[in-house]
């Protein structure tokens, strides 16, 4: 890897070596992955269920530990990381955009995208106010910021989940089956959305997809198999 890679690189992972269970039910789930992200680029994880797409994710979102190998955040190594710091830098440069929205239903859409900036606590309520007003606007939905999570549509409550991940200016989106609740229709919407943010915006966003046809789309398509990537 180049010298200017390693400097541009948003996320980085070298061998990440993941196991699962004990004794002999003990399953090598991940088998010496890496990866590099690049800003205002779009990447893709395709393959079967089974092979660690999603475990992939959650250990470069900081939510687990690898068993072996290297992870890097911004140019930090959080490998070795505490806690502490593991949270923070998670907190600071990721954002996060499930299969299900987990929107707090008694809250409304400005209020769901105000709770992650509340948490990072760098603005005061006003300027979160504004903030969660401007990324609804982004997603088109600046007119329903009072209406709570329940009285919108589920392609909606997507569109406010993925403004919610943008809340803090995170550096990368890890998107772990955006649409797989989705029709087609907006389906595509999320992920014309998502790919749009991203090249204006600057964020790096991955993405763990079933949908081959939205793997495509992205600007980087990378094949997962038995926990390794493999070329097409």
């Amino acid at each position: 890897m180049s010298e200017a890679a390693q400097n541009t690189s948003i996320l980085r992972a070298e061998n990440i070596h993941r196991y699962l269970g004990e004794g002999e039910t003990r399953v090598h789930v991940l088998r010496g992955v890496g990866l590099e992200i690049q800003p205002s680029e779009v990447y893709s994880i395709a393959g079967p269920s089974g092979c660690g797409k999603s475990t992939l994710l959650y250990l470069l979102g900081l939510l687990d530990r690898q068993d072996e190998g290297d992870i890097w955040i911004a140019g930090q190594k959080m490998s070795t990381a505490s806690d502490k710091q593991r949270t923070a830098s998670r907190n600071r440069h990721v954002g996060f955009v499930f299969q299900f929205h987990f929107l707090l239903p008694e809250f409304t859409a400005a209020e769901n995208l105000i709770l992650p900036m509340r948490k990072l606590g760098n603005r005061n309520n006003r300027e979160m106010r504004e903030r969660a007003i401007e990324l609804l606007d982004e997603v088109g939905l600046a007119d329903k910021r009072d209406r709570l999570a329940t009285a919108l549509s589920g392609g909606e409550q997507q569109r406010v989940a993925v403004a919610r991940a943008l809340a803090n200016s995170p550096s990368v989106i890890l998107a772990d089956e955006p649409t797989g609740n989705l029709d087609v229709k907006n389906s595509d919407a999320v992920f014309d959305l998502l790919k749009r943010l991203a090249h204006e915006k600057g964020q790096a966003v991955l993405m763990v997809t079933h949908n081959p046809d939205l793997a495509e789309r992205a600007d980087h398509c990378l094949r997962m198999q038995d926990g390794q990537f493999v070329s097409t």
